[in-house]
């Protein structure tokens, strides 16, 4: 398929990353001016030509980062870009604050919204459509006198376009003509079709000349759709937000933009080689924002290649790319193979491969764990999302024995009174030939079996101090039955460097999430190459 780029050279496409602003919009999404550093990094790692730093001016967090990332950020790949907005109506641009801040900011780009919508500027700025285009001229005439590079946003602009496709046009016009690089259409409502965004960027590309640029919200879950749409009608420069962060349904998610111009349209958007680092960054950054990776998100996510079905299992056994759209490794991600009830036997046998097992060559065996595992599934275990249990019942099944570094003579927690959510545990093990007994103190039942369990080994096995329990997962089954139903627990662990989750299933959440907490030390420690005793 070919893309159309008009009159511009591809080699000059600029990627425009705004999750620190439009991004941090995002409902219940604070960034700090540490975090906002630290996301900067991360984002110049991804290759993205500019970063979009905040509004300085509008408050003193975002002044505050452009001071510090003259400072501390050495930037490789990207440009760093301040936002802010037009002068005020019957002002001029060189007496206006905010755009002092701009000015002042230290930043080589500054990106400039401005209302392109006729009744935004009526109703809301409440000034006269010539005078709004003065607006436009008179800042960026001025900030490319004081030596910045101009972007233009033109918010509202497609539902402008739509009620009054004249004045729409002369926004564009004015913006390039006073010296703006680039005019930048916004869906901001998010409402537009791909379709729609193709035919009007065609249409502005015609009648003005302008470089154009993309900015389109995910109301119609066609954010990204609709920034490929731009880009094949003309569209060089493309805004969006790492993971799809922004307000309401979000922005276009900037990885998923260039992943897909790069690897399905063919163009070279991003330094070669950095979205092999797609995915770590993506998560780091996730990590930062406090808001845990989207499973399902394409390219990055953790199940963006995995396989659950038995019949995918045996296409990919032969070849990979019958059920993937790509190398994941393209992206820095991996394939996964679930096992769950629906796993056949050349799903166990992959995932046998990937732990280090060869069990091609014995069917009774593979059919001993597919059986075993559909029966733990209907139990109410789960392994598609645990295989850290996976590879303890899979070595146990090849060898005979489960991997064990301490036995557990008994435990018992003792719950706070009402009122007070602490709890003790007393556990006995025997660990290294000892016999120990330890009672262990949390803010809850589990948080007090885990320092309880940690404290009786750790002395035998010191690395269990650096095991940290990052997540933990309740889930009822067979809601019916009530209070007896049954309970699954998944906790994820972490050493610092790797994480890995464990499953336990029982009669209460207590039970059960002992069990996951002994698979997850056991786990660790052979992760850490501790031997068995």
């Amino acid at each position: 398929m070919s893309t159309t780029f008009g009159k511009h050279d591809p080699a000059d496409f600029h990627v425009y990353d705004t999750t620190m602003r439009d991004g941090a919009q995002q409902e219940g999404l604070n960034l700090s001016v540490q975090d906002k550093l630290a996301i900067a990094k991360h984002l110049d790692d991804l290759g993205v030509g500019y970063i979009e730093g905040g509004w300085p001016g509008s408050n003193p967090k975002d002044t505050e980062f452009f001071a510090l990332a003259a400072k501390e950020l050495d930037l490789r790949h990207a440009t760093l870009a301040a936002f802010g907005s037009t002068r005020r109506a019957g002002v001029a641009a060189a007496d206006d604050p905010l755009v002092a801040a701009l000015r002042d900011s230290g930043a080589s780009v500054v990106t400039v919204v401005a209302k392109s919508h006729d009744q935004h500027v009526t109703k809301a700025l409440r000034t006269t459509l010539e005078e709004n285009l003065a607006m436009v001229r008179d800042t960026v005439t001025h900030l490319r006198a004081e030596g910045q590079r101009v972007f233009l946003d033109c918010e509202h602009f497609f539902n402008g376009f739509l009620d009054n496709r004249d004045y729409a046009l002369e926004v564009v016009r004015t913006a390039a003509e006073a010296g703006a690089e680039v005019a930048v259409l916004c869906d901001t409502n998010g409402g537009m079709l791909p379709h729609w965004v193709g035919d009007i960027v065609a249409d502005v590309l015609a009648s003005t000349g302008a470089r154009l640029g993309i900015h389109a919200h995910n109301d119609t879950g066609c954010a990204v759709a609709n920034s490929l749409a731009a880009v094949q009608a003309g569209a060089t420069h493309v805004q969006g937000c790492i993971n799809g962060y922004g307000e309401r349904t979000g922005n276009a998610d900037l990885v998923t933009c260039v992943a897909n111009l790069e690897f399905k349209l063919g163009m070279s958007v991003m330094p070669e080689g950095v979205l092999a680092d797609a995915t770590r960054i993506s998560h780091a950054i996730s990590e930062i924002t406090n808001y845990p990776p989207v499973a399902r998100q394409p390219y990055t996510g953790v199940s963006a290649f995995a396989h659950k079905a038995g019949l995918h299992a045996s296409a990919i056994r032969v070849d990979p790319d019958l059920y993937q759209h790509m190398d994941p490794a393209l992206v820095g991600n991996d394939m996964r193979l679930l096992v769950s009830e629906m796993a056949g036997r050349a799903t166990i046998e992959l995932k046998g491969r990937e732990l280090g097992f060869d069990l091609s060559g014995d069917n009774d065996l593979l059919t001993k764990i597919t059986d075993q595992v559909k029966k733990m599934e209907q139990d109410g275990y789960t392994f598609e999302a645990a295989d850290a249990s996976f590879e303890l019942l899979l070595t146990e099944s090849v060898t005979g024995e489960r991997p064990a570094y301490f036995d557990v003579e008994s435990w018992r927690v003792i719950a706070g009174s009402a009122g007070d959510g602490g709890a003790e545990a007393i556990v006995k093990v025997v660990a290294g030939g000892t016999r120990t007994a330890v009672v262990g103190e949390g803010n809850g039942p589990v948080n007090a079996l885990d320092h309880a369990l940690r404290q009786a080994i750790e002395r035998i096995y010191p690395d269990v101090a650096q095991f940290h329990l990052i997540d933990f997962r309740v889930r009822i089954l067979d809601q019916g039955h009530g209070t007896d139903a049954v309970t699954r627990v998944l906790i994820e662990t972490t050493d610092g460097k790797d994480s890995w989750v464990t499953v336990g299933v029982g009669a209460n959440m207590i039970e059960a999430s002992f069990e996951a907490l002994v698979d997850a030390l056991t786990y660790g420690l052979r992760l850490h190459g501790v031997a068995t005793p």
